[in-house]
């Protein structure tokens, strides 16, 4: 049966309702990423500005997806755009190495903490795959230690512990040790049982902090890492250059082995990197050693790796988040919007808490905590969203104008009436949770 928010969803796309009924034929389940898989369909966007875009219906939608948390300047930043314009009119592609590049490399070193030499590729899938396989190069082991449902990506090292591993190997599956997340003893007896080359997680917890991290536990990793001469990955896909300018590595000040980025680092464009110290990095340098250059190193090629293009928005994203309050903005965005949420919880008598790190705001309604701190020892069950909130919130607040129920990724763009407005779609999506008999 179809609740009254699924009819106005419906009601409200009738184009986007069309598009679907192609796409779907073309695409599984009609989408290209699983996180736009929508039901009863996804809707579909014509253009964009700032922090707003627009459907195929007409609907002026206050965007907190900002591009899956790429777009820390908002949707079509001038900067970027001339910057990409300038560099399409002189060429995409040269096959060879540039001023650009380096320019990109330099603003990566200044920035992240642990970057003395970087390496460039094109997704936060590839940047994980790449630090994973340093790990295992440069220390001769096998085994990555990595956190229940945190993200590195979908490769086949990255699916244990956050997906099925249907298609995986059984090989690779038995490499990867699965570990609860806050439990240093755990990491502790796990490095003791030998051939753990690497921990890589997510440094504000599972799926951009809807689990968190307790960020005395990004700490006792290093200590512990540095003790065993294991490589600490921090997968800053998401938080780099979010968290603070100098990502969560320097928002907490603790400095892993490597990083890896994606997102912000490519200003809307694809764009990673790996991160981190010299002798790790170097793996993949030639060296005057014809036994290491063949049986040592790793070889990397990669027919985007520091494309023009993507270096281009990338050196200008980064360049405004070096010299600007771009992180202040957002977070202050952010604070705003808990703030006004957790507001409307309490006058609308409704169990749950807005918490979050920097400018990541995420909604937790059903959860009753006396403080943030107690999630820290919450399950990811206990924290997740429940199944038929989650769906029908997220058709609730875009029916109302707002791209985003349970997780916010705030960007600079963000305006104090874009956050009022999102406020009230929230009392109104509470509405109709009473009136459909959800809360």
């Amino acid at each position: 049966m179809v609740t009254s928010i699924e009819q106005q969803y419906i009601d409200l796309h009738p184009e986007s309702l069309a598009r679907y009924e192609v796409a779907k034929d073309l695409f599984p389940n009609g989408v290209t990423h699983d996180a736009r898989n929508l039901t009863p369909f996804p809707y579909y966007v014509t253009h964009s500005e700032g922090a707003v875009k627009y459907d195929v219906d007409g609907n002026k939608i206050v965007d907190y997806k900002t591009g899956h948390g790429a777009l820390i300047l908002g949707h079509n930043h001038p900067a970027v755009v001339k910057a990409v314009q300038d560099q399409m009119a002189i060429g995409t592609h040269w096959s060879a190495s540039t001023d650009i590049e380096i320019r990109w490399g330099e603003l990566v070193a200044e920035l992240v903490p642990c970057a003395e030499k970087v390496r460039f590729n094109s997704s936060g899938t590839e940047a994980d795959m790449m630090a994973m396989r340093m790990a295992r190069a440069y220390t001769g082991r096998d085994k990555i230690i990595r956190f229940k449902n945190h993200f590195h990506g979908w490769s086949d090292y990255a699916v244990p512990g956050w997906a099925a591993p249907s298609g995986v190997p059984d090989g690779v599956v038995d490499s990867i040790i699965v570990l609860e997340p806050n439990d240093i003893s755990q990491v502790e007896q796990a490095i003791a049982g030998g051939d753990v080359a690497g921990v890589i997680l997510e440094p504000t917890g599972a799926h951009m902090g809807q689990e968190p991290i307790n960020p005395g536990f990004l700490e006792e990793l290093r200590q512990v890492t540095e003790q065993h001469g294991v490589v600490y990955i921090m997968d800053e896909v998401v938080t780099g250059f979010r968290t603070s300018r100098n990502g969560a590595s320097g928002y907490y000040g603790v400095v892993p082995d490597l990083s890896t980025h994606a997102k912000i680092l490519g200003g809307g464009l694809p764009g990673a990197c790996v991160a981190g110290k010299a002798d790790i990095i170097d793996m993949i340098q030639f060296r005057d050693d014809a036994d290491f250059n063949d049986n040592g190193r790793i070889a990397h090629n990669g027919t985007f790796n520091a494309n023009p293009l993507s270096a281009a928005a990338g050196v200008t994203a980064l360049e405004y988040v070096k010299d600007r309050p771009i992180n202040d903005t957002a977070t202050a965005r952010a604070e705003q919007l808990k703030q006004g949420m957790n507001e409307v919880l309490t006058r609308k008598e409704v169990p749950g808490i807005a918490t979050g790190v920097a400018s990541i705001v995420l909604l937790r309604i059903g959860l009753e905590l006396a403080d943030e701190e107690e999630i820290y020892s919450l399950r990811y069950d206990e924290v997740e969203p429940r199944a038929d909130l989650k769906k029908h919130g997220v058709l609730a607040m875009y029916n109302h104008g707002v791209d985003g129920f349970d997780r916010y990724l705030l960007s600079a763009a963000h305006t104090e009436e874009d956050i009022d407005a999102t406020i009230h779609a929230l009392e109104r999506t509470i509405d109709d949770f009473r009136d459909e008999g959800l809360l």
